[in-house]
């Protein structure tokens, strides 16, 4: 297939980019290279993908709107994976503009680019964050989601209504995916496990929100991918049992659907943090923080509906994957 994967510079996208590249799909991978975080990291990432055939790269914005309406004009795309989106609860306070010009007219340029164009299939990031002030667990994806408690959080419960719309009004083929603590090799620096491991390398105290008593469904990078692999290759058909009486707000009488993806094994911060020393080696001094404004105490997916979907069920261990992580890490920054 052609597919356009936005965010291809960032964590999820160049890994999801590697997968289709690697069973032969074409990809145009598009990113602005911001500098939420270091640049030199998403220009490494996407230096592992330049280098393969199939691949070919733009950057720009998915908030310019002539722009993108010019891409989806010119290029027949079969499926679009957006990815591309301003990440992290806790700038969404300090920040919000970031948020709208990317998480909502970006969408909606990539919605109204995929509607003019035909695309077959839109996959796109939602998060677990949608999810809010619910503390019904495991999360289900039949579960409302009206309470979100950060404005990130409100935007991907946004785009999750705008795809509704789009499916219903234009017929347009689109599958939100909720993405759970996503973690491993070529990870974001503003995440817990790349903080984590950077002060603790650097003899440095480590924040631990909370005082502790955090849960997280923590998902391993190579996991996600394969779920968002598994989910472009499945359509969703407008669902003839759909009940508009007792609507289920993970499917529709429209061809739209919504899949958790996570690893089903909460795990608590502090097993986390003991994770990381084992892999360094070093034991972490921590300072203990209540709970920020913006996050959730705990999080757990249940994804037996990505399962019966896709057959892919998420199963890399913590121990597993924050090795594999700490190894990518001394490698990368040479310690």
């Amino acid at each position: 297939m052609n597919i356009l994967v936005t965010g291809a510079a960032g964590f999820i996208g160049m890994h999801v980019s590697q997968l289709l590249l690697a069973r032969g799909d074409a990809v145009v991978g598009l990113d602005n290279l911001n500098d939420y975080y270091d640049p030199a990291l998403k220009r490494d990432r996407l230096a592992r993908l330049t280098s393969q055939a199939g691949f070919a790269f733009l950057e720009m914005d998915v908030a310019d709107r002539a722009g993108m309406a010019a891409l989806f004009a010119g290029k027949k795309f079969d499926c679009v994976v957006h990815l591309a989106a301003q990440a992290g609860v806790r700038y969404s306070i300090v920040n919000p503009h970031m948020y709208i010009d990317s998480n909502l007219v970006g969408f909606t340029n990539v919605l109204e680019g995929c509607r003019h164009s035909g695309v077959g299939h839109l996959v796109y990031a939602s998060s677990s964050s949608v999810y809010g002030s619910n503390t019904q667990m495991p999360f289900s994806e039949s579960h409302n989601v009206d309470h979100p408690v950060s404005l990130y959080a409100a935007t991907k419960k946004a785009n999750e209504l705008l795809a509704h719309t789009y499916s219903h009004v234009f017929g347009l083929p689109t599958t939100g995916l909720r993405f759970f603590t996503v973690y491993g090799p070529w990870g974001r620096p503003d995440m817990a496990l790349f903080k984590f491991t950077k002060a603790m390398l650097a003899g440095e105290t480590i924040d631990v929100y909370n005082h502790g008593r955090m849960v997280r469904d923590f998902t391993y990078i190579d996991d996600i991918a394969a779920g968002v692999v598994a989910v472009v290759d499945r359509v969703p058909a407008a669902d003839p049992a759909f009940d508009t009486a007792r609507p289920d707000p993970a499917r529709s009488h429209a061809p739209y659907r919504i899949f958790n993806i996570g690893n089903n094994q909460p795990v608590p911060l502090l097993a986390f943090i003991e994770a990381i020393e084992a892999a360094l080696g070093v034991t972490a001094e921590k300072r203990f923080l209540p709970l920020q404004d913006g996050d959730v105490p705990g999080t757990h997916a249940d994804v037996s509906a990505l399962t019966a979907w896709t057959g892919v069920s998420p199963g890399t261990s913590v121990r597993d994957g924050v090795q594999r992580f700490v190894a990518w890490y001394r490698s990368y920054f040479a310690q």
